[in-house]
């Protein structure tokens, strides 16, 4: 098994976590759930597939139908384990953005993509299951409020790139990248930084 088939299943466990969490907080039934969690795991490699115009990988490999089934099972067993939902959601949304970035970008190194397409097919694996995911629960997906989200996964991919350039191996270069994905997310909402708004503070008390 490669590696980057254990962090794609890994992602795949992040994300319908975080769909499960979001489907069971606006009190949706069975079905509301899976299909949360479904998408919110597939939503980003599938476009990220289509793009590429390669075989969609979960309808080639019911592994990772199987993997959402069981983790979206568990999710619902073990909610009230779950205390701080918000908290939950938060952890495992930011660990699966990580994840899929790296997922993402190999993808696009695979297919002989430049370094910024590679970096732009990864923030989309990353960002585009949540997308559906807030969308089909009636919120305002993450990656287009004030939080820092996206921007993460770039800086993510770019720091990819230039560990290329040294010698360290592949193994290490993902975990390193994930990882600034990580701390800048969890910096970002811990230190509530955002990116600018062009607005004026005049124009938002208007609204």
């Amino acid at each position: 098994m490669s590696v980057f088939l254990i962090i794609d299943i890994l992602g795949t466990i992040a994300f319908s976590v975080s769909g499960a969490l979001t489907a069971m907080k606006k009190r949706m039934d069975l079905f509301g759930i899976f299909i949360i969690a479904f998408v919110t795991s597939v939503g980003g490699g599938t476009l990220r597939d289509l793009l590429l115009d390669a075989n969609i990988t979960w309808m080639r490999d019911l592994t990772f139908v199987y993997v959402i089934a069981i983790t979206t099972i568990l999710a619902i067993i073990f909610r009230k384990k779950l205390n701080y939902v918000r908290k939950s959601l938060f952890l495992f949304d930011t660990i699966g953005i990580a994840l899929y970035t790296m997922v993402g970008i190999e993808k696009g190194i695979a297919a002989g993509l430049p370094a910024l397409i590679c970096i732009a097919l990864g923030t989309m694996t990353a960002c585009f299951g949540g997308v559906i995911r807030d969308i089909l629960c009636n919120e305002i997906p993450v990656i287009f409020r004030k939080n820092i989200y996206a921007t993460a996964c770039i800086l993510g991919g770019i720091f990819y790139f230039l560990l290329l350039k040294t010698s360290l191996t592949e193994n290490w270069i993902v975990i390193i990248s994930g990882s600034i994905v990580i701390t800048v997310r969890l910096l970002a909402v811990t230190f509530n930084w955002s990116l600018p708004s062009i607005y004026t503070a005049k124009e938002v008390s208007e609204e």
